[in-house]
């Protein structure tokens, strides 16, 4: 039998866990500083759960065996949030009230593509969901959210951008296309494949004026001013008009909102169509930029419709949100001096200088923690042959203060002096 950790999952040693630690840290205390609440859903769903909302392919989900229903763990957070808050009774009388502000840290698990065998599957998310804010004003909220949360990271606003989309107005143009070639033409743009896209615009024999609005789409990224310009000059229905109108609002509010900061670094991207189908509205992707390497952050958008789907009675609820890739932060992060770059020391060590002085370190020691709830005590466990053999190993832990305890519990106090 082979001991080894499942093709596509990963162990934490105490190092990652403090980097890991760090950037949550931060990222809550700004979701506290915007007034969200900590929410923790469950890891299995039952896999109909995850299918509604037409998010997710079953093929995508790692499934469980059970006679009684079909579960699958999440490969995400947001169907699980939108099915609590349809279908729980608060507790508390200010949860009732909208909107609702939700945050979650979490792992999620995604079944590699078929022929990826051993790529990662388990992955760990933090984020936020806001529910019952329609309109500019909350997905206002989101995006100036998102950014601080890069910016309490230190995240120079240069090594970061906001790619913006809106899924109804480009959904909206590629109904333009006969039906049978959307689907196709959607993967094209999204991927950014524009070999494909080409091929397929000939191959259809589509008018001239369908071929420059099939390349158009794929284009329409860029600075937001220039992106509304092309729009702008679009033969565009009522409901096309809206949502161009829509967008203006939303990149000026997002400026004008910044005030001595920083401009926004976003850039509005027509072509960025998220793959989950429950998205109605805006659309979004932040990723590091750091010279020539792009990697993608997080993503989010508004799924107006989700939570309607697992009400009894079919009840809509707003929603829009964004969740972060906590690893993709390490990654990005590691270069800088912001992570930890080793793990907490001990403050304390307490030896027992003979085995009938072992009750009498341990009594010392839960004395020194209950003085000081942050302190960090160890007991030397190990009987080592000299003193000077204890003094290094507690340098080699980076513990600079010993505490030696004799058979009558009396203590002698040392320090190493290597701090």
């Amino acid at each position: 039998m082979v001991y080894q950790s499942p093709q596509g999952a990963r162990d934490l040693l105490p190092l990652d866990v403090a980097q890991k630690n760090w950037v949550e840290d931060r990222l809550h205390q700004v979701f506290h500083h915007w007034g969200y609440h900590q929410i923790i859903t469950s890891t299995l769903e039952r896999l109909d759960t995850l299918m509604a909302g037409g998010a997710i392919a079953r093929s995508s989900v790692i499934q469980l065996q059970d006679a009684r229903e079909q579960l699958g763990l999440r490969p995400e957070v947001t169907a699980s949030i939108a099915r609590t808050a349809a279908t729980r009774r608060y507790v508390d009388e200010a949860e009732v009230s909208n909107p609702k502000r939700f945050y979650y840290s979490a792992n999620v698990f995604q079944r590699s593509p078929k022929g990826e065998y051993g790529r990662q599957q388990e992955f760990y998310q933090a984020g936020v969901e806001l529910l019952g804010a329609a309109g500019v004003a909350g997905d206002s909220e989101i995006l100036l959210l998102l950014a601080d949360c890069l910016e309490s990271l230190e995240l120079p606003a240069n090594e970061w951008r906001i790619a913006i989309g809106e899924a109804g107005l480009t959904q909206s143009l590629l109904s333009a296309f006969p039906p049978e070639l959307q689907p196709a033409l959607r993967k094209a743009i999204s991927t950014l494949d524009y070999i494909e896209l080409q091929n397929l615009v000939r191959a259809e024999d589509l008018s001239t004026q369908l071929q420059e609005l099939a390349l158009l789409l794929f284009d329409l990224r860029g600075e937001p001013t220039e992106v509304l310009e092309k729009l702008s000059q679009l033969d565009l229905n009522e409901n096309e008009q809206e949502r161009l109108s829509y967008l203006k609002t939303l990149v000026d509010l997002l400026q004008q909102s910044r005030r001595d900061r920083d401009s926004l670094p976003i850039i509005l991207d027509l072509s960025l169509i998220r793959t989950f189908d429950y998205y109605s509205g805006l659309v979004f992707e932040v990723a590091s930029c750091q010279g020539h390497n792009v990697k993608p952050l997080g993503q989010g958008g508004r799924y107006d419709g989700l939570v309607g789907i697992y009400h009894p009675q079919g009840q809509s609820l707003a929603g829009i949100g964004f969740c972060l890739n906590i690893e993709a932060l390490q990654q990005v992060l590691q270069n800088g001096d912001r992570l930890p770059k080793e793990i907490r020391a001990s403050d304390w060590l307490i030896v027992p200088e003979t085995p009938q002085a072992r009750a009498a370190a341990f009594a010392y020691a839960q004395t020194l923690r209950a003085k000081d709830l942050h302190i960090r005590v160890q007991v030397n466990l190990i009987d080592r042959e000299t003193p000077d053999a204890v003094r290094q190993y507690a340098r080699g832990r980076r513990i600079d203060r010993i505490a030696w305890i004799d058979a009558e519990g009396e203590a002698t106090l040392e320090q190493l002096g290597q701090r």
